[in-house]
């Protein structure tokens, strides 16, 4: 019984913490192609924002093999804000392991996951009304980039700083 205790203990509190976490105010992902993300493949999101009592911060999220092989991922971001009639273009460069090759994120097996904040140039603000769109393009040396299996866009509401 005792054991029963020491396994459930911890099982209840993992449910309770995760059950606490904010869900997101934007979330979607897409499989990549045959696993290998081409130039000509760029995977678009749009969500729509109506409170601007709130601060919106964008997650990039990729999920790849271990095989994949660089540490770093580097590619264009477009974005369209309501209002704008042109699509703003940035390139951004996410980093995927660390200086000694241990992959950053969260690993099951030899597959990788992560979320990296960014930022877009201080010309894009995420606070006004109305629908905004983005998309990523893979910008490295090499076509297709091979064992990248989804990419996706998450948006989540802070507080807003003034």
């Amino acid at each position: 019984m005792r054991t029963f205790r020491i396994f459930l203990l911890p099982f209840v509190f993992l449910c309770l913490v995760a059950g606490c976490m904010p869900a997101p105010f934007f979330h979607k992902e897409e499989a990549v192609p045959q696993d290998a993300w081409a130039y000509n493949w760029k995977p678009s999101f749009t969500f729509e924002i109506t409170d601007t009592t709130k601060a919106y911060q964008p997650y990039f999220l990729i999920r790849h093999t271990q095989a994949y092989p660089y540490c770093n991922l580097w590619m264009w971001v477009y974005i369209k804000t309501p209002g704008d009639t042109v699509v703003k273009k940035q390139r951004i460069n996410i980093t995927l392991a660390d200086e000694t090759g241990k992959w950053l994120g969260r690993g099951m097996g030899e597959i990788y996951e992560q979320q990296m904040p960014f930022t877009f140039s201080d010309s894009v603000q995420i606070n006004k009304p109305g629908t905004y769109s983005v998309s990523f393009e893979q910008n490295m040396r090499i076509n297709p980039l091979p064992d990248v299996l989804n990419v996706g866009l998450r948006v989540e509401q802070t507080p807003l700083h003034r």
